[in-house]
């Protein structure tokens, strides 16, 4: 069964297990998505924060100083959980737990120091994510952690949406594979032959896609004349704790519902 197909949360281990990801289409009501999506329209006018900016991650495409033109573009909402209740209350609903279990365990934690935004993928501005693993700056006992990407709108390669490499999850790649910054370094012949394997995963509005921390994943700028939103969260088991004095243990974990 395809990673790109709808699919009951009962299958979505053996695909997990086998691609790294999957997505579940249609999976949040047009309701809710609006009504997200007009709670993020009004943090962005007026831009109210917290919020990081384009400028600050210092991506390919990004202006390169706050005061500089487009330095402060907005890159992501932060804290959604807890800034939009709607959008709350969804990640941390039984419904969400149940594709997270099967894979997690009985007891799932939502991370409130790793992703637990709102990307707003700007025209003009935005910039594009080389190929990396998430786990590369987050600490745990286990490098198990999985990522729930929900689509406000359309994603595609016009607008920037994600592409992943099948089965990269399971890699076990030389350091000397990734630069400084461990972003995958394209240059290499056997990083091209692994890039070439990847899959762009186009989302419509309430599509949702699940992906381990290990998966390599890219995405592009935006090159269409509207923002693209999108909300990311991130989930372990509550046994797989973070590394104390680590930015992973900033802040405790949110239970998800039964």
């Amino acid at each position: 069964m395809s990673a790109e197909s709808n699919q009951p949360a009962s299958l979505a281990p053996s695909t997990l297990e086998r691609d790294g990801y999957f997505v579940a289409r249609g999976l949040v009501d047009v309701a809710v998505i609006e009504a997200v999506r007009a709670s993020v329209k009004a943090a962005l006018q007026p831009l109210m924060g917290p919020v990081e900016f384009e400028a600050e991650v210092g991506y390919p495409g990004a202006p390169s100083h706050l005061e500089s033109q487009g330095g402060r573009t907005p890159r992501r909402l932060l804290h959604a959980a807890s800034r939009i209740p709607a959008l709350g209350n969804w990640a941390c609903s039984a419904g969400v737990a149940s594709f997270l279990k099967p894979w997690l365990g009985t007891e799932v934690l939502l991370s409130q120091c790793h992703h637990n935004c709102v990307m707003t993928k700007h025209p003009g501005y935005s910039s594009a994510t080389l190929w990396h693993q998430d786990i590369r700056y987050w600490s745990f006992d286990r490098p198990e952690l999985l990522s729930v990407w929900l689509a406000l709108g359309e994603e595609n390669s016009r607008n920037g949406a994600l592409r992943i490499i099948p089965g990269s999850h399971r890699l076990h790649l030389d350091r000397g594979r990734f630069d400084r910054d461990l972003f995958l370094r394209p240059d290499l012949p056997d990083n091209k032959a692994l890039i070439r394997r990847s899959r762009e995963v186009a989302l419509a509005p309430g599509d949702a896609l699940f992906f381990h921390c290990r998966a390599i994943h890219a995405a592009g700028v935006n090159r269409s004349d509207k923002i693209k939103l999108s909300c990311v969260f991130t989930y372990h088991a509550a046994d797989n704790r973070p590394i104390p004095n680590t930015r992973s243990d900033r802040y405790p974990g949110l239970p998800l519902g039964s």
